[in-house]
């Protein structure tokens, strides 16, 4: 039902969702044909979403971190894109079953707003990401960070963490002459030619780590307190 009341109550920022389920208020019915009939679609939409406004407002409304400084999204990069490639890379990067050099890549145009300075609630991370994507591990060969590289300089920069773009060059932490694969902690959106990310199309292998982006950034919101503000600049173009 969250899904559902969302639609109608936060704003903006989530009406953009992918996958976010929607009410039909077509019928063959013939009432309910009456009543939209008479243009009282909202009327009926409020009937609907009265009884949970309150509780799903007190939760949107739920501090859970603060920011110093506004977190703002750009290219060749931005305070944002820093934030949310951080929050995803500390997000996994822990788990036993990544080996190897690993880096996070995100889009820009995936981050739907900015943050503000002051408290952090919960629906301000509903609007940065609204969208219902996976957080996936991609494995490629190393010899795709060319084809990487490239794309992110015909873009003009994406969200990374882990790795930085100098001089044309890719360079990913830990990789040596020896590296035969990496690994990429992306959306399932963005693995499967999001954004034309075709480069994803070489992945060796996949695996899923069955959580959302938002909630890895809710939970490293709430881990952190104090969002950790960055304009280091990852990208040189």
């Amino acid at each position: 039902m969250l899904k559902y009341i969302i639609l109608f109550t936060v704003g903006a920022g989530l009406l953009a969702c992918s996958s976010v389920n929607t009410i039909s208020l077509n019928s063959s019915s013939s009432s309910n044909s009456d009543v939209l009939s008479q243009g009282n679609e909202g009327n009926v939409i409020d009937s609907i979403v009265a009884p949970y406004r309150e509780d799903l407002e007190a939760e949107m409304d739920e501090v859970i971190a603060y920011a110093e400084q506004a977190f703002e999204k750009g290219r060749p990069g931005g305070s944002l894109n820093n934030w949310s490639a951080d929050a995803l890379l500390q997000s996994q990067i822990g788990n036993a079953r990544l080996s190897g050099p690993t880096f996070s890549l995100l889009n820009v145009g995936g981050l739907r707003n900015t943050i503000n300075a002051g408290d952090v609630t919960l629906g301000d991370i509903f609007k940065v990401m609204p969208f219902d994507n996976e957080i996936v591990w991609v494995e490629m060969p190393v010899e795709s960070l060319t084809d990487i590289a490239e794309y992110l300089i015909a873009s003009g920069g994406e969200p990374i963490a882990g790795a930085r773009l100098k001089n044309g060059k890719l360079v990913v932490d830990g990789v040596t002459d020896d590296t035969k694969s990496i690994w990429i902690l992306t959306s399932d959106y963005l693995m499967n030619g999001g954004d034309k990310m075709n480069f994803f199309q070489q992945k060796i292998s996949v695996s899923h780590s069955n959580e959302l982006l938002r909630d890895a950034f809710i939970r490293m919101a709430k881990k952190q307190k104090m969002l950790i503000w960055s304009d280091e600049l990852r990208i040189e173009i």
